[in-house]
């Protein structure tokens, strides 16, 4: 189980709430289902967008990177999960799971980052609707987007980096259903106090800075939909902010409840909000996306069309 490196460990055993096999398969089929709605949500967005020429403009394009966001990371969690649930060896090793942990932070910091940018092109939509097209121009776009990319690559490598000078000696049981920094930390028996503070004062500038840009975008955008003298007019303005406020409103809702708290208060009662913004947030953003967009009707609606006549002839 140990080996003789700095880790002090060889793998790490995934314990999730329940150990009775008539629950777990009760989980399995949950998680099972909530993955798979996942995929093909997901999955429709990015196709849908992909293949309609109408949707080749800035607003999608971020949208089909936050579908390719949360595609990414319910893949990087779940099938592990899936398989523990069925599986007697709830085993992962130490090089998986620092991967996973990789993956995890670097997607989360994607998704924030992309949402803080959608967040800025709704901004320009409605404040300078004249401008729009100078001001979000393609290769502003794919600027925004690399910065993104590498940005959340960047910081994943740099929290994965650091927990590679964490020892591991204690207990190797992980009661959650991925590794994840603040219960590694947890089984930590060397002095985590500097990765701690590091941890919390990057986070905070990762996440708070977007949601800043977030919330002064969304005031001009209220102070312009007010100035608007008809009420049929202030509703569509409103109508093409409200899906990303819905997702802005689930993530940092679910991230708040897992992360803005002390580590030592850190326990399993956080489970049910990490498995909110872990898998019921990806599941909910296509949903919440194209249940009242005419645009992703239309476009979903010519790509199953498409589908059907391409198997007629």
């Amino acid at each position: 189980m140990h080996r003789d490196n700095q880790s002090g460990t060889s793998e790490f055993l995934l314990l999730w709430i329940s150990e009775s096999p008539k629950e777990q398969q009760i989980l399995f089929w949950m998680f099972l289902s909530m993955y798979l709605v996942t995929v093909v949500g997901n999955v429709l967005i990015i196709l849908a967008i992909a293949s309609d020429s109408r949707l080749h403009t800035p607003m999608y394009v971020f949208l089909a990177n936050l579908s390719f966001t949360d595609l990414f990371f319910v893949t990087n969690t779940i099938p592990k999960t899936l398989v523990n649930l069925q599986s007697q060896n709830k085993a992962i090793s130490y090089v998986g799971c620092l991967t996973q942990l990789y993956f995890l932070v670097s997607l989360v910091t994607l998704d924030n980052f992309i949402l803080a940018t959608m967040a800025y092109d709704r901004y320009v939509a409605i404040c300078r609707p004249l401008h729009y097209v100078t001001a979000m121009s393609p290769g502003l776009c794919i600027l925004l987007l690399t910065l993104c990319w590498a940005l959340s690559v960047l910081y994943g490598l740099f929290l994965t980096l650091l927990m590679t000078r964490v020892t591991f000696c204690s207990s190797q049981k992980i009661h959650y259903i991925f590794c994840e920094m603040y219960v590694l930390l947890r089984l930590a028996c060397s002095n985590t106090q500097i990765i701690h503070v590091v941890l919390i004062t990057s986070g905070c500038f990762i996440f708070f800075t977007p949601l800043g840009i977030m919330i002064m975008s969304y005031v001009w955008i209220v102070r312009a939909i007010l100035q608007i003298p008809s009420a049929s007019s202030k509703y569509k303005a409103f109508s093409t902010c409200a899906s990303h406020l819905a997702v802005v409103s689930l993530f940092y809702g679910t991230l708040g409840m897992v992360y803005l708290q002390p580590l030592k208060t850190y326990s399993m009662k956080d489970s049910v909000a990490t498995v909110m913004y872990a898998v019921v947030t990806p599941m909910m953003n296509p949903f919440i996306y194209s249940l009242r967009n005419k645009d992703m009707h239309g476009a979903l609606r010519r790509l199953f069309l498409g589908k059907a006549f391409q198997r007629l002839t």
